[in-house]
């Protein structure tokens, strides 16, 4: 059952990326110092082990040890949320089960990647997968790496189960989360966060709770200002932070063709602000000199521009 004192959450819950040494190793003065910036930003939640989390590139061990100590450190600062997609349901529960040793607010998964799934497939992993949680779950839609987006449909059925509190949309894709919201305009205590922080304001205005953004890692008062300007349909607000948010993902998150680059770009961005290492998990690599010479130039330019606010 759903704890009937479980407080809604709104606001920028930050995506923490995963610091990591050269070894592979959790980086723990990393993390510590990562999860104190976010919290002086002011941000209103933690997510670990999402996709800026690197999980699907961890061991179980890692994602255990990251569950640990980041609550650790957080000591019930900020709620917690904590992934634990996979394509086993039986590692998911595992990592659930650390998660509510651990004082987990909720849990938060995708659906089962490699095999695609139909709806009515999605639907009964997902009835199976939270009878046999401790914690509530959110849903979170990222289709470009599970190769499947729930219908809106289908979420409203699964919300009918008590335990199934919200809905993360990764998708970039506008349309769908307008009819993911008027779909579930009856229950409006589910709660929905955007992933994207290029559309944060634009569906925050629109009736979303916030905002799972990847840049909060680094300026987390800027977001939580664009999360606050947008509620208070503060519009002249929205369009000058809505610039400066623009302009870190132009900058920071595009340094390379492939798709790593927002992950590694942010990563280096983290090490050139002194907060973590940018060693991301294998099979990827950091940024050599060049690129990073030019993150250290772009941060630069872009921490001038927040100071003149």
């Amino acid at each position: 059952m759903k704890d009937k004192q479980l407080k809604p959450l709104a606001g920028i819950i930050v995506p923490l990326v995963t610091p990591l040494s050269g070894d592979g190793r959790i980086d723990i003065t990393g993390l510590n110092n990562l999860i104190e910036h976010v919290i002086r930003g002011g941000v209103h939640g933690a997510f670990i082990l999402g996709t800026t989390g690197e999980a699907q590139s961890l061991s179980m061990r890692q994602r255990e040890e990251m569950i640990k100590e980041t609550s650790r450190i957080l000591g019930n600062r900020l709620p917690l949320l904590v992934g634990i997609s996979d394509t086993s349901l039986g590692d998911s529960v595992t990592l659930a089960q650390k998660a509510y040793e651990a004082g987990a607010y909720a849990v938060v998964a995708t659906p089962p990647y490699y095999f695609t799934t139909a709806q009515s497939e999605l639907i009964d992993y997902f009835e199976n997968l939270v009878s046999l949680l401790p914690l509530p779950l959110f849903l979170y839609n990222m289709p470009v790496h599970t190769k499947v987006s729930f219908d809106a449909e289908t979420i409203k059925r699964l919300a009918q189960n008590e335990k199934v509190i919200g809905f993360k949309d990764s998708s970039a894709n506008g349309t769908y989360l307008q009819t993911v919201m008027y779909t579930m305009k009856e229950n409006p205590e589910f709660m929905i966060f955007v992933g994207p922080e290029e559309m944060t304001a634009e569906m925050v205005l629109m009736g979303a709770d916030g905002g799972v953004n990847g840049g909060a890692n680094l300026f987390p008062e800027l977001y939580v200002k664009l999360y606050n300007a947008a509620k208070s349909h503060d519009i002249e607000k929205v369009r000058d932070l809505q610039q400066r948010v623009m302009r870190i993902s132009t900058n920071i998150y595009s340094k390379s063709r492939y798709a790593s680059s927002y992950l590694i770009g942010l990563k280096c961005a983290l090490s050139v602000a002194g907060i973590c290492n940018d060693f991301p998990a294998m099979p990827f690599v950091h940024f050599d000199k060049e690129r990073r010479n030019e993150i250290e130039k772009a941060m630069k330019s872009i921490e001038n521009m927040l100071d003149a606010d």
